[in-house]
């Protein structure tokens, strides 16, 4: 046979199941950062490939013995550096299922299964955020490839003959200057040129200037080139900043505009009635992206793109040679995105909605966000200390007052330790750090853990 044996197959299953359950719940005794320098794991592997079969016994030694030292554990309760991208239990399973099935969803017929789920499973994300019943959702690996459809759909409503003759060159994009850098990597991808790309100042809480919105349009207007779309973002990388959707979808429409909101890390916080303001205008969107990867605790990656215009993407981007024509008329969801494979990641998501679902969910999400302020108050209560950001979502940014060099030496130091992992941010020109909640498995004692480690190491270098 070509493929190892089902007693083979069994016993080890057995053990990586084991080691999983173990690795969560054991993660807290872990380094949350690698302790390795670069090339460390590198000169560990071998050289070549091996001629003959290896047991599956020893290649988990390596695995446990060698790779596991090179790991940041992402899973970690106490990595608040990045917004997290925590896999709960029931995704995990429902991962290593997908990896059984191996199916390409790209046709309905290809395996519909694969494709009515994501139609489901995306229409009660979308019930559970309060989004209108008429979106058309799709899912991406990540927030950057679906804010590059995004921008890409932009693209042609503004210059649909492009799609034959090649895009005119005069095409502008807008987003704030705390946008995320996949807007720009967009532009860049999409060939529209860096020079058309602008990056809009922000207020005092980093929320897109509306006035410095409109002036920038207008100013390209009567240069004589061609506004062709908006990105708007609920929940910045840099400071969680909710930017004015409301006001810049009236620009938007006013001047013809593709908007898009980028919700990756904070639209699932619109499930919470509580926190429903924040979210004002979001029905107005051309389309919007959010990542239950990030904050519904789904193992990467799973990016969903909604749009209420879904025919834009297709009339841009579908494409059927002969191999791939069907005579059925179901939805094919290779018509709407530039990949022509497409793993089966509705399961998962369907998997953690059921298991967890929408009170459990809303519940997690209540306690990052209350965690978040009660560490805010923390910090603010200690005048060594001052808060850079408002605290609108389960980030907190924060600063030691003084010198620049104080934050950074109190970053540096924390990371270094391995108890916890933070990020740096600069805001409004000066350093800050980014204490990021998230993970499923984190606890008010982590929060409280790490801000204890920070005080001290602050009161140390002291």
């Amino acid at each position: 046979m070509n493929d190892i044996s089902s007693e083979e197959f069994l016993a080890a299953g057995r053990r990586i199941l084991g080691w999983m359950d173990q690795y969560l719940g054991t993660i807290r005794e872990r380094p949350v950062a690698a302790q390795v320098s670069p090339g460390c794991i590198e000169e560990q592997l071998p050289r070549e490939a091996p001629e003959d079969p290896e047991p599956l016994d020893a290649i988990l030694e390596d695995f446990e013995q060698r790779i596991l030292a090179g790991i940041t554990h992402w899973n970690h309760p106490r990595f608040f550096g990045y917004f997290a991208i925590s896999g709960s239990r029931p995704g995990i399973l429902a991962e290593s299922l997908t990896a059984a099935l191996n199916v390409n969803g790209m046709l309905w017929r290809t395996s519909p299964a694969a494709t009515e789920l994501e139609r489901r499973v995306l229409a009660w994300l979308a019930r559970w955020m309060g989004l209108p019943e008429r979106l058309f959702g799709i899912i991406f690996d990540t927030a950057s490839v679906s804010t590059l459809h995004a921008v890409l759909a932009a693209r042609h409503v503004k210059d649909p003959g492009g799609r034959v003759g090649g895009h005119r060159p005069d095409l502008v994009v807008y987003a704030s200057e705390q946008a995320h850098s996949s807007v720009e990597k967009a532009v860049l991808a999409l060939g529209m040129g860096q020079k058309n790309f602008r990056r809009i100042g922000v207020d005092q809480a980093f929320r897109m200037r509306v006035d410095q919105l409109e002036s920038a349009i207008m100013a390209d207007v009567r240069a004589g080139l061609r506004p062709c779309c908006i990105v708007a973002t609920v929940g910045t990388t840099g400071a969680t900043a909710v930017d004015p959707v409301d006001e810049v979808a009236e620009l938007a429409q006013r001047y013809g505009l593709w908007l898009h909101v980028d919700a990756a890390y904070a639209g699932m916080a619109a499930m919470l009635p509580e926190m429903r303001a924040l979210f004002c205008g979001l029905e107005r969107a051309d389309s919007l992206v959010v990542n239950p990867h990030k904050w519904l605790f789904t193992p990467m990656d799973c990016s969903v793109l909604y749009t209420r215009r879904p025919e834009v993407l297709r009339e841009a981007l579908s494409l059927t040679p002969d191999y791939l024509q069907t005579d059925d008329e179901a939805v094919n969801l290779m018509d709407y995105g530039i990949p022509l494979g497409r793993r089966f990641r509705a399961l998962k998501l369907w998997f953690i909605m059921r298991a967890f679902g929408r009170r459990r969910t809303t519940e997690i999400l209540r306690n990052h966000i209350a965690w978040a302020k009660a560490l805010a108050e923390r910090i603010e209560q200690d005048e060594r200390f001052e808060l850079a950001a408002p605290v609108l979502f389960s980030l907190v940014c924060f600063r030691l007052r003084g010198a620049e060099e104080r934050t950074q030496e109190l970053l540096e130091r924390i990371n270094r330790g391995g108890f916890a992992l933070l990020s740096p941010v600069v805001l409004h020109g000066k350093l800050a750090i980014r204490f990021a909640i998230g993970n499923i498995h984190t606890t008010w004692q982590d929060v409280e853990a790490t801000w204890e480690a920070i005080s001290r190491a602050a009161e140390s270098r002291a």
